[in-house]
């Protein structure tokens, strides 16, 4: 693989029942980022992953694997872990895609290393590469209402509300990707950072 390719893993749950949840929001970006590319997912062979390769932006444009893990999400690490050894790609050309309790609904962060923050996608991530030393585009779902738990929370579906905004906010977070990926943090962070679309 190409020295300048990047690894963009989306995090999420396998199947049709976790589908539209909050904690699959990763997966939605990065099937609209397979849209982009004009190309289809496929199982990996060796890395427990569905992956398309290709090339991401304008032409010619930049090497890329997407991948949604094929495990549930506290086991994220392990299809990652094989998929960056597959590929030979180190761990700061990752790009790990995930749901965000701690941000507002619609919000982007986006940052470089740094603790799971309780996320188990990240921390079973970090345990099975050695370390937290890659990219995060962090998504917001806001924090459950009332006393609702985190952990059903983000196995819920969206709101009728959050849903209408949701295509946008997912354009929003695919074309934060490319950025990242093309022009790097700094102008990634300058032109997403903010409060969402509200």
């Amino acid at each position: 693989m190409a020295d300048d390719a990047w690894l963009v893993v989306g995090l999420g749950n396998p199947g049709p029942t976790y589908a539209a949840h909050r904690h699959n929001v990763g997966h939605l970006v990065l099937d609209l980022l397979a849209e982009r590319m004009g190309g289809k997912f496929r199982p990996h062979p060796r890395g427990r992953a569905d992956v398309l390769e290709g090339r991401l932006g304008d032409l010619p444009g930049l090497r890329v694997v997407l991948a949604k893990p094929r495990s549930y999400m506290n086991e994220s690490g392990g299809p990652v872990a094989s998929l960056g050894a597959f590929y030979k790609l180190d761990p700061a050309r990752l790009v790990v895609v995930h749901d965000e309790l701690d941000i507002p609904y619609s919000t982007l962060r986006l940052k470089f290393g740094g603790g799971d923050n309780g996320h188990n996608g990240l921390r079973s991530i970090r345990r099975s590469i050695g370390t937290g030393e890659f990219f995060r585009v962090r998504c917001g779902i806001g924090r459950p209402p009332g006393r609702q738990d985190a952990a059903s929370f983000v196995l819920s579906p969206f709101s009728s509300v959050e849903r209408k905004e949701l295509p946008l906010f997912v354009e929003r977070a695919g074309d934060a990707v490319e950025t990242l990926t093309l022009e790097g943090l700094e102008k990634a962070q300058n032109a997403f950072h903010g409060e969402g679309m509200r």
